[in-house]
């Protein structure tokens, strides 16, 4: 079996790409208090709802892909294999989804 060190970069490609997640994150929280701006006249209740929603759980990503992070390069120092959950991205994704249904009532009740 070769070594960690082979197979993983104990460089900056860990670090960038938990930058990359919490830029995705930042920006799906941001775009989902922005629909709610644009909806809330239209939407209620339900546009405040939809909008909170989805920046919490852009939110819980982003802390998700920190603690995601930190498991993966210890694993990947110590064992040499990649042991990574898909919790942050199933977050990320309902988020995005969260940020469509605030498009669906703008669309609907305009």
């Amino acid at each position: 079996m070769s070594e960690p060190a082979a197979i993983f970069d104990k460089g900056m490609q860990p670090e960038r790409t938990l930058l990359a997640w919490r830029r995705t994150c930042l920006a799906f929280a941001t775009a989902n208090l922005i629909a709610l701006r644009f909806t809330i006249e239209l939407g209620g209740v339900v546009a405040v709802v939809v909008a909170v929603l989805g920046a919490g759980l852009a939110t819980t990503a982003y802390a998700l892909a920190a603690v995601g992070y930190r498991r993966t390069t210890a694993s990947l120092m110590s064992e040499g294999r990649l042991a990574h959950g898909a919790l942050a991205l199933a977050l990320a994704t309902a988020s995005t989804l969260l940020l469509g249904v605030a498009a669906g009532i703008i669309l609907v009740l305009e």
